[in-house]
């Protein structure tokens, strides 16, 4: 949901659309920076939460961290700004910031996962945002983006000292897009087998729920409405069914307009499917 106005009118649009739970960016995610949030602004934004039932419990950190990054620069930069996600999370109350887990821009896989570990070490090392816990996102694996393959998110949480404070949230589109099948029943179990196996359904907090425009294994990164892609019904079906998972919270993170009628029909058909 969009911050535009204030960080408590997401909460109004979170009603308005008929949503249980939302996600939102805590400053513009397109700046390295923001002002400090003021008692005021905290104080109306939990207010808002109580007042129009629409819980805040996710976070997406901004598009320009890289805590993968080879350069110390950005490197260092990130951390500075990936601190300033996680205290914002904290001083809000909310329990979940999400990223990507960056990208190795050459340096190699295995070099990138020691890096965003080294990041997080340091960052829980210093007690940043006690309490909140860093949602690790699937990705699809674009470019040298890292966390394609659940092994590369079970290898970061082995990395991180503190893995109490590191979880999982899949994303359906990214999974697909990974190479992860999950268009039937049949296929669904599978993958989520595979995830148990090498990650721990324990480690996954939370989904974003989104239909791919792309094909298996295409590894790029586009989401459409829900059972309007490659992925179709059928996943949704199961995912939204499966008891393992039943009281996490998923998102959307479908194309919309400001008038969120994109967000009403998409929620409209992923409750349809389930049952009783």
């Amino acid at each position: 949901m969009s911050i535009s106005g204030g960080l408590y009118t997401a909460c109004e649009r979170g009603r308005r659309a008929g949503c249980d739970i939302i996600q939102i960016f805590s400053k513009n995610q397109q700046q390295w920076r923001a002002r400090p949030l003021t008692g005021a602004e905290i104080a109306r934004f939990k207010e808002a939460q109580q007042s129009e039932g629409v819980p805040v419990v996710m976070v997406h950190d901004s598009y320009l961290i890289n805590l993968a990054a080879p350069g110390d620069e950005l490197w260092h930069r990130s951390i500075d700004a990936f601190r300033e996600e996680l205290e914002r999370c904290a001083a809000l109350g909310i329990p979940y910031l999400v990223t990507h887990p960056g990208a190795h821009v050459g340096s190699g896989e295995e070099a990138g996962l020691h890096r965003v570990a080294d990041a997080l070490n340091q960052l829980f090392d210093a007690g940043a945002g006690a309490g909140v816990t860093v949602l690790l996102e699937t990705t699809a694996g674009q470019g040298s983006s890292l966390g394609r393959r659940f092994e590369e998110l079970a290898r970061l949480i082995e990395l991180t000292r503190q893995a109490e404070r590191v979880g999982v949230c899949v994303d359906t589109c990214h999974i697909f897009a990974a190479g992860y099948d999950i268009r039937s029943a049949e296929a669904y179990a599978v993958t989520m087998a595979e995830l148990e196996r090498i990650i721990g359904l324990e480690r996954v907090k939370a989904f974003h729920l989104n239909d791919s425009q792309k094909d298996l294994g295409s590894r790029v990164d586009r989401h459409a409405h829900i059972g309007e892609g490659r992925i179709g019904i059928e996943g949704f079906r199961a995912l939204v069914n499966d008891p393992r998972f039943a009281g996490l919270p998923m998102v959307l993170e479908t194309p919309k307009e400001e008038d969120l009628a994109d967000d009403v029909r998409n929620l409209a058909t992923l409750r349809s499917l389930v049952i009783g």
